[in-house]
């Protein structure tokens, strides 16, 4: 559906093996050095969804399509990333090229795998790669600036409110906080997206630890999860190599694995609930004998843009929204149902799509 979340870090972190686990492949090297992960790997995860399968059953579908996000794995990033060390300038324009980043921060001991800064202290690993990114902002705002002053003197409207964006930001990006704390108007959001800084994605903050604490987390995560709270960003805590063993059992050996290890279910599941609320993701449904299926679609898509999803005629033409809920398409047993009990609703352009709402679009060819 093209919605990518980087997956980022320090090298030897896990976050290839993280990766490689997610996507079940082991197209992305797990090696114990730096900048094995020189080409950014991209996977793409079917994201599990119950709901799914229950409209299937019910509407007897020949196929059951789940909608997909992409992950993709980011090589190892150092101090100085901003200024071409390491492999700076790639890290940061595959950076640009994702909805969100997720920080995959190493909250685990062992002397068998070598901390590229010597120490094991997730703030300061996660403090080096945001620094990085403001830095290049920083840069960024700083060369675009004298053009944009000098087009807004000219009473041009868009530099004028870019221009206002721009200050706005500056001083929290030299106070070293990220572009995406900056409190904005509706006027100026346009304005702040089309910057494209890499401190205004959304954060998730994975803490990478052994077996043993991956059902009650420790120490190095509750002080990740404090600083997650100040700064209103996700955080998850997931053992790598517990999910790259998950990978390589069947299904019945993964729930005796989980319940041995105090996990209700694989990190995997955690981690694209938790991906879905950072980017403010919702899923739609269409179900029918041919086939039943999840779009994805941002919260606060109308009807014509979601019906777009599925194909641009649907949208261009589009005339009205067949819509039922999901526990009424369940409830009534189907579309059939839900008509006659009065639960189908005929939706127009102004129709905000909901979460787990079912869809038949109806357009003008």
């Amino acid at each position: 559906m093209g919605f990518k979340s980087g997956i980022v870090g320090l090298p030897n972190v896990g976050k290839s093996t993280l990766f490689n686990a997610l996507v079940q492949a082991a197209a992305a090297q797990a090696e114990n050095y730096p900048f094995c992960t020189i080409e950014p790997n991209v996977g793409e995860v079917a994201v599990p969804d119950p709901r799914l399968h229950v409209l299937s059953r019910i509407s007897g579908s020949a196929l059951t399509l789940p909608t997909r996000l992409t992950f993709v794995d980011i090589a190892g990033l150092v101090k100085g990333a901003s200024k071409g060390e390491g492999l700076g300038n790639k890290f940061l324009s595959h950076i640009r090229e994702v909805d969100a980043v997720i920080y995959v921060l190493r909250c685990f001991e062992d002397d068998d795998v070598t901390h590229v800064e010597g120490r094991i202290d997730p703030l300061s690993d996660a403090e080096i790669v945001e620094t990085e990114l403001m830095l290049a902002d920083l840069e960024s705002l700083e060369r675009r600036l004298p053009a944009l002053e000098k087009k807004a003197k000219g009473n041009d409207k868009e530099a004028k409110l870019t221009v206002s964006v721009i200050r706005k930001i500056l001083p929290l990006l030299q106070d070293g906080r990220p572009a995406r704390l900056v409190d904005l108007t509706d006027e100026e959001k346009p304005a702040f997206q089309a910057l494209q800084l890499l401190t205004a994605k959304p954060v998730l903050y994975v803490c990478n630890v052994d077996e043993e604490t991956a059902a009650s987390g420790n120490e190095l995560t509750k002080a990740v999860e404090e600083i997650a709270a100040q700064e209103g960003a996700g955080v998850i805590v997931i053992s790598a190599k517990i999910e790259a063993e998950l990978v390589q059992l069947s299904d019945e050996e993964r729930q005796d694995y989980l319940a041995d290890l105090g996990l209700a279910e694989p990190g995997l599941n955690r981690l694209i609930r938790a991906g879905y609320e950072l980017l403010n993701l919702v899923t739609y449904f269409t179900s029918g004998p041919k086939e039943t299926r999840a779009w994805t679609v941002r919260q606060g898509t109308k009807a014509p843009q979601a019906a777009g999803v599925i194909h641009t005629d649907f949208e261009k033409g589009f005339i009205r929204a067949e819509t039922i809920g999901y526990e009424d398409y369940v409830s009534c047993n189907g579309e059939a149902g839900a008509r006659d009990a009065g639960k189908l609703r005929l939706e127009g352009k102004d129709y905000v799509v909901q979460d787990g709402d079912v869809l038949h679009f109806r357009f003008a060819n």
